[in-house]
This record gives structure tokens, sequence and C-alpha cells, in this order.
């Protein structure tokens, strides 16, 4: 067969193929032209446009250490600990960061830094043509700032793409200093230290300012791979860098031959060597630290403590959040002036940790020790070694029942307050008709002798069934409530279930108060009627030295009248003097002390609250599982006395500072009333303005409730004390 022609295409269809060609080209053309041109621009708007990154504020947001103060014996405020998270950094300027470390990092990361405007084109693109880089390495200080800041390390072209833009925007917007200045104070070099200052105390217990030339070059030598270059963990092969980069630094001019030989052959000693010596303030601060220490090394109840005020203040103060609050702590670089007195916290760790005169060691306690100023001076949160940091702190946050310790607040103060009752008011010893039954009991289980006590004995003695009387018959369950939720503050009361008669009367509360809040509010019967809010600290400032909360000079809030608070303050201190009052066995030993008891149902919760002169303690002791507390006399009394002669036994004596509000009387001890010539009589304590007036006969305070059911809400379990 005729072999087939092929057809020959025409011209006009290899025309056509052309064309079609050349449009796709030149489509490409004007459409990389627009890109071009869109990037061209974009860079161009970029670079000088405002700071992409402003490095004002950027110190700010960086994680910063923060720090706790104390003040010594001689008033000087010195440095405890520091709190951080996963981040340890202490910003410093660049004028206390030593010259000799600023020339290690720019010698060995960016030896051009003072001549480029933020990329080493050089550089750069001779790493870019390298296909196994895949556009890593080349960067300059600048560059790896920007990675600092925005914590962004994706190895892709357009994250270095936008790395280049950021870094020259940023030469245009701020100075060689300020860039190299935030670079020094956020590049991560190992052991969880972010910045210069932290690593020179991590690794060598010095300051950036301190550092030798070797020294600095150890630093510097960590940047390129923390973890590999670790000087610590991995000694040859930072040395090996470390010699590269002291190099480097002779090469540029930095070091004299004979500075170079000097720092090449200096004995390089770490904080974690044998020989390694830490300096005076290195060991003053240590030795602080560890008064804020317990023996298992944990920091003690206090810090804890002030943790939690801090985190509360700052939400309450400022408006945090809880979780804004707590990363301020931990990072924010604040600097808290804590009110700690190191001495006392130290001997009451120290009675706690020991358990000293303890009668039963499987028992838990609580302590708080306060000035008349709401200043916690020290706090404990339980017996025994500490097992961690920010555990369980009893004192603040297990609240108890607080059995007879209440009667005070809830039912003597506030019925002088309200001229309900004196200290010679006759009542008489018996249960009230309540809800169909007798109640309360006194410690003797009975319903009363039926005898009539003055006010005063009644609160030494610790009886139930007159403050029953006088809260039920007199004041009413509301007046009472109000005292002890809104003058004395005490946080843990309930509406609807605790202003009924069993709480206020015996204590039996629905959650029951922390050492804490009772320690505040016994404080008003020492400093003339005035509630302050308990406080752990001084004043916080920021990383910048802004006062953000002052409880300095702050004035306390008169919740009493200065001759209730007078007249209550003789009062208590009949509980320790007088030897049918329930505290005598426990008083400080030289001291005039006022103090209340507690006991409650089935004797589960011991209590013993009172001060002296110089301090107020409040004292639970009990089982964080309640359960009865087989032993004689009272326990947590036991301990108040322990604690508080030892923080009392270098001090001189001194009296109360009364402020004459008061008047003392005779009062006869028939009536109750101001004696006269023919009167049996006793010494009592008044309100100038509301004195029972004179004895003209025998005359008996008289009350016949018990006749009539007076009940009209449940009472509930019932204390004892």
């Amino acid at each position: 067969m005729p072999k087939k022609k092929t057809k020959k295409k025409s011209f006009k269809d290899r025309s056509n193929v052309g064309a079609f060609f050349i449009s796709v080209i030149a489509i490409f053309c004007f459409t990389a032209i627009i890109v071009g041109g869109y990037v061209f621009i974009n860079a161009l708007i970029t670079v000088n446009g405002d700071p992409a990154i402003n490095l004002d504020t950027a110190k700010d947001n960086q994680n910063q250490t923060s720090f706790l103060y104390a003040t010594d014996t001689d008033g000087k405020q010195v440095e405890l600990l520091t709190l951080h998270g996963t981040e340890n950094r202490i910003w410093v300027d660049l004028e206390d960061i030593s010259q000799n470390l600023r020339d290690a990092f720019i010698c060995l990361e960016d030896k051009r830094f003072n001549e480029h405007h933020g990329v080493d084109w050089i550089r750069t693109i001779g790493v870019m043509v390298k296909p196994s880089n895949s556009g890593q390495g080349g960067s300059t200080i600048t560059q790896q700032l920007v990675k600092n800041i925005t914590g962004n390390n994706e190895v892709t072209y357009v994250r270095k793409y936008n790395e280049i833009l950021t870094a020259l925007n940023l030469e245009k917007n701020f100075s060689k200093d300020q860039i190299l200045e935030a670079y020094l104070n956020t590049v991560y070099l190992g052991q969880g230290c972010y910045g210069v200052e932290t690593a020179a105390e991590i690794y060598f217990g010095k300051t950036a300012s301190e550092l030798t030339d070797a020294e600095c070059a150890v630093i510097a030598s960590i940047t390129q791979n923390p973890y590999k270059y670790d000087p610590i963990n991995y000694p040859d092969k930072n040395r090996g860098r470390q010699e590269t980069c002291l190099w480097y630094m002779h090469e540029q001019g930095k070091l004299t031959d004979e500075e170079y030989q000097a720092a090449l052959d200096y004995d390089l000693i770490f904080t974690t060597d044998d020989d390694y010596v830490p300096s005076e303030a290195q060991i003053q601060r240590k030795a602080n630290e560890e008064k804020l220490k317990n023996s298992s090394g944990f920091q003690s109840y206090y810090v804890d403590y002030v943790i939690e005020d801090v985190i509360e203040r700052l939400q309450d103060t400022l408006g945090y959040s809880e979780k804004d609050a707590t990363n301020a702590i931990y990072g924010g670089g604040l600097r808290i002036y804590t009110a700690v007195d190191l001495e006392i916290q130290k001997k009451v760790e120290k009675i706690y940790v020991n358990k000293t005169n303890w009668l039963d060691k499987a028992a838990q306690s609580s302590c708080t020790v306060m000035g008349y100023d709401g200043r916690v001076v020290a706090i404990v949160g339980g017996a025994g070694e500490k097992e961690g940091n920010r555990v369980l702190n009893r004192a603040t946050q297990s609240p108890r029942p607080p059995g007879s310790t209440i009667k005070p607040l809830s039912t003597y103060a506030p019925g002088i307050e309200e001229d309900e009752i004196t200290w010679s008011t006759y009542i008489k010893d018996y249960a009230i008709y309540y809800n169909g039954s007798y109640w309360p009991h006194n410690f003797s289980g009975n319903n009363g002798s039926g005898s009539y006590y003055t006010v005063q004995n009644a609160l030494a003695q610790s009886l139930n069934t007159i403050p029953a009387r006088i809260v039920v018959n007199m004041l009413g369950t509301e007046k009472a409530y109000d005292y002890v939720k809104n003058k004395f503050h005490i946080s843990t009361v309930v509406d609807g279930k605790d202003n009924n008669p069993a709480p206020l009367v015996v204590g039996s509360m629905t959650y029951g108060c922390t050492t804490l809040d009772m320690c505040a509010a016994y404080c008003s019967f020492g400093n003339g009627g005035k509630y302050y809010r308990p406080y752990s600290f001084y004043y916080i400032t920021d990383a910048a030295g802004n006062v953000l909360i002052d409880n300095r000079n702050v004035d306390g809030e008169q919740i009493l009248s200065e001759s209730t608070a007078e007249v209550m303050l003789h009062m208590l201190q009949t509980v320790t003097t007088q030897s049918s009052g329930t505290g005598y066995n426990y008083k400080t030993s030289g001291f005039d002390n006022y103090a209340k008891t507690g006991t409650t149902d089935d004797n589960k919760d011991k209590w013993m609250i009172g001060g002296t002169p110089y301090y107020c303690t409040a004292i639970w002791y009990g089982y964080d599982t309640p359960e009865t507390i087989y032993t004689n006399g009272n326990p947590a009394g036991t301990i108040y006395r322990t604690v508080m002669n030892s923080i009392h036994e270098d001090l001189a004596y001194k009296d109360f500072e009364y402020n004459d509000k008061a008047e003392k009387h005779y009062y006869c001890t028939d009536t109750g009333r101001l004696a006269s010539s023919s009167c049996s009589s006793a010494v009592g304590w008044y309100k100038a303005d509301s004195e029972p007036g004179y004895c003209s006969g025998h005359y008996y305070y008289s009350d016949d409730s018990e006749d009539e059911d007076v009940g009209s809400e449940e009472v509930e379990a019932e204390a004892t004390d």
C-alpha cells in the first residue's frame, strides 16, 4: 500500500501556538510585576512604618523573675528569694552589662552588628543559596531578637522574609543600644535562664557587670545551642566554643594579646564546683532564704501566704483575673516587700516542725501571729515537716469551728457596745427553753447552776448559758451576726445558716474560722477598737519601680468605740489572771495577757487566741478529719504558751497602751451596780457614758425566759467551752 502523506501544519497554526505562549509569558510577567510590586511596596511600608515590635514595652511583656524582700534586724531591706515560672529572667539596663560581655556576643554572633542595618546581607545571601540550610542561619543579633520576642522559630522562607523586614524596621526605629539591651535580656542561655543577668548568677554567682573575659565567652558560647553548650553539663563542648569566641574577640581587637592569653588560662569556677566560694551578699541572701524554709527545704508557710495574699490583692485592688495575678507573681518582675519577722517566723516554724510540747504527735495545728496594725509577722499552716510548696495552709485555707472564741465577737463586745451589758451585769446561769428543749449546756454538761454570774465571770469561765441569754434575749441574732460578719470581718460565715444562736453562742458554724481571721478580729481589743485587714507585705512595685499596692500608713476601720475596746481588753485579761479563768495556765510569762479559749462539740477542736502588748496570736489544734481530742487541758493553750514565750524571750516588759476611755470602779458584788460604802465590792471597768449607777439595795438581773420557748430557728450542734 502507498504510504499515507502527513499533513504539514500551516503557517496560521504555528502562529496561533506562538501567540498562545507569548500570551502566557506576558500574563506571567505581568502577574510577577504586580506581585513583585506589591511585595516591594509592602516591604517598604513595613520597613519604614511604625515599630513592628515596640522595644519600649517589650520589657513589660517578657516574663521576669519576681523578688521577695524582708526587713532585717538593722531595719534594712534584704533580698529573701526569687519566684519565677519556666522563665527565670532579671531584666538589666545595658549600662549594667559589662562591655566585655557585650563584645563577646557581638564578636561571636554578629561581628558587623554596629555596621549593618538589621540584616547582614553578605551572610544572609551566602546561607540562602545553600539548599541544605533551607533558609536557616545568617541571623544577626537584631534578627535573633525578633525570634526571641515573637517566639516564632519556623524553618520557612516566609518566616525568614518576615523576620528580615521586622529586623530592618527595628533598626529604623530603635538605636543599636536599645536593640542590644533587649537581645541580651531575652536570649535563652540554658538552665532555665533567660537573659545574661540570670545566667551570670546561675553559672558563676555574679552579676552581668562582674564577669571576667573568660566567663563572658562561656555565656556567649551557650547561645547557639543551649543544651549542647551548657557549661555545667557539657563543659568540654562549651570550652571549644569558648575558645572560638575568645579568638574572635582577639581577632576583632576587643582583647589584647595578653588579655586573650589570660582568658584562655583563666581557671573557671562554676557555682556547682566544690571550690566555689559565694560572696558575702550571697551568703546573707542564702541565710535569709533559709529562714523562710523549713528543715525539709521547701519554702515556708509565710511565703505560701504571701503568694496567696498578693494574688488576692491584685484581684481586689487592681482588677486582675486570678490567672493574670498568678502570672504576675511568677513572671511579672514584681518586687514584694514582705512584712515577715524573720526571727519570729523561724522560731514558730521550729516549734511546729518539732512539735514542741505537743500532746498528740498525730494532731495538726495552725498559728497566726500579728501586730496590732494588721501586720502578719509569722504564720504556720501545719505541724511537722512541710511536704511541698503551696500545700494546704490551715492558717488561711482550713476554717474550723471556733468554739467559745466566737463569744467576744458575737456576744460580749456587741453587748457592751450596744449598752445592753456591763462588766458587772448579773445574768442567770441557766439554759433557755429553745425549740422544745433547754439549750445550751455548759462545759460540765448541765443546764447551768441557776446562780447569777457577772458578765466578766461568765466570760472568764466560758459559760455557755449566759451568752445564749445575751444573744437571744438582749442583742438578737441579727445584731450579733452583723458584728461577726461586717465589723470583725470573719470571711467564712454563711448567710442564712450562721445567723442563728448555735453558731453565734458556741461557735458551731457551717465552716468555721481561720486563725488568720480570728487573730485579725482579736487585734481590735488591743489597739483601741480598730480592724486592720491582715497583710503579708508592706508594698509591691512592678519591675520599673512603680508602686502597685501599698499597705503602709493605712488607717484601720473603727469597729468598736475606744471605750468598749478598753473594757474588753481588761475583761479578757481576767481569762488569764483569774484562777478560775480558762486561760490561767497558758499565759505568756512576764507579760500581761488577754485571751479566750475555745472547745467545740465532742472535743474535736481546741483554740486559744490572745495577746500581749507586743503581739496577738491565734492557735487552732485538732485533726484534719475531725475526731475527739483525748487530752487533759487545752493543747492549743499549751502551744500558745510555747509560741508566745519563745517570741517574747528577748523583749522588754511594757504595758498595753490604754486610751483612758474606760473607767475603773468598785461594784457591789450583790447587785452589780457601782458600790456604795456599805457594799462588799470588787473592781470592774466601764464605759464612761454607760455606768450602771450606784447600789441602793439588793438587786438581781431578772430573766424568766426559761419558762417560755423563745426558739424560732433550728439549733445546730453545740460547742462546750
